[in-house]
């Protein structure tokens, strides 16, 4: 498994996100399975969630085999068990998350035109096949529904799990009114975020235990 580290990807107002892919080693196209949003791409789930982290271990210890679990991160798929099938996962930080600069906008129109972009650049990649799919839970899941009804060109499908039908509005606005701070739980910045200046991606090789 082929890994690159903070791979730009160029928004039309000029704003750069960071991505983090996953993809096979080789120089084949394949089919993308991406993920946009606010829990950083870099933080390990078991770092970031610990308490929830050792309760699903401890439900379903499943999870520890087949995989060293060093990508794994909150609510999006685990490269080390889709790449080998032949995917190429992508996770980019939205904006003001993480690597990626800018103000945040949880589940806000200019989150959703970044992720149609995202989408876009991910079809068009020298490895892809130009078919993308979403996954995602809960935040991940809602920004599904909300990018695909832009209906992206390179969008193939969508697997929103755990998305609550209501409650998107009243979560990120107060009387009307948008607000920058991310909804409760979300460790997202809602101010201009200061590692703005990301380094170059770097690839490194993987492979699963």
């Amino acid at each position: 498994m082929l890994v690159e580290y903070d791979v730009p990807i160029p928004m039309q107002d000029g704003t750069v996100l960071r991505a983090n892919v996953f993809r096979p080693d080789d120089d084949a196209r394949h089919p993308v399975i991406l993920s946009h949003g606010p829990y950083a791409k870099d933080l390990p789930f078991q770092q970031g969630f610990p308490g929830m982290w050792s309760s699903m271990v401890a439900q379903f210890p499943e999870v520890l085999e087949g995989s060293t679990n060093e990508h794994q991160v909150f609510e999006v798929c685990d490269p080390e068990r889709w790449v080998p099938f032949g995917y190429v996962v992508v996770r980019v930080d939205s904006r003001g998350i993480g690597r990626s600069p800018g103000f945040v906008d949880c589940c806000g129109p200019q989150e959703t035109d970044d992720y149609v972009e995202c989408i876009e650049w991910a079809g068009t990649r020298e490895w892809s096949n130009g078919r993308v799919g979403l996954s995602g839970i809960s935040y991940y899941a809602i920004n599904q529904w909300q990018v695909a009804a832009r209906r992206p060109p390179h969008l193939a499908a969508i697997c929103p799990w755990e998305a609550p039908p209501t409650g998107t509005a009243t979560s990120t606005s107060t009387a009307g009114s948008r607000r920058r701070s991310s909804p409760a739980g979300i460790p997202c910045r809602s101010r201009r975020c200061s590692t703005g200046s990301a380094p170059a991606p770097r690839a490194t090789s993987a492979t699963a235990a």
